[in-house]
């Protein structure tokens, strides 16, 4: 069987032939975007490694609400969130240059947390990441896929 350019035929779990037309979606046009295995200087891979992690993405959304946050009044928008991890998101979001801290001394010091210029530019980036989970379908839960 002979395939046009472009044309890709694969076999489906049900036995039938599907066929996928490569399709450009926009991808820039740099050389880093053509890597054939993931690399630690990818732009995708650095933006995921810096969003990593249960709880990080809304941790970054309440900072895209306020100009700053206390540790404890951002601790209190997500009351769920132990202050363990709570820490080690932040410190991992301050390492990737997401979200800055600032310590003023006095009795007690006080330490605020807000999103860098690059954090900021996260907002529409989460956006667009919440309308494509909207549409997609969840995936069933272990009582659904025990009930097939």
């Amino acid at each position: 069987m002979c395939n046009p350019p472009g044309v890709v035929l694969s076999a489906t779990l049900g036995g039938g032939f599907v066929t996928h037309r490569t399709v450009s979606q926009g991808l820039p046009d740099d050389p880093r975007a053509r890597v054939t295995a993931p690399a630690p200087g990818c732009p995708v891979e650095i933006a995921l490694a810096a969003l990593r992690g249960r709880w990080t993405t809304l941790i970054v959304r309440e900072l895209l609400r306020v100009d700053s946050y206390a540790y404890s009044e951002l601790a209190a928008t997500l009351p769920e969130l132990s202050d363990k991890v709570l820490t080690e998101r932040l410190a991992q979001l301050v390492a990737a240059g997401v979200v800055l801290r600032t310590r003023t001394p006095g009795w007690p010091p006080t330490v605020t947390y807000e999103l860098t210029p690059h954090g900021k530019e996260l907002g529409p980036v989460l956006q667009a990441l919440w309308d494509w989970g909207a549409r997609v379908p969840a995936p069933p839960t272990a009582e659904e896929a025990d009930d097939t």
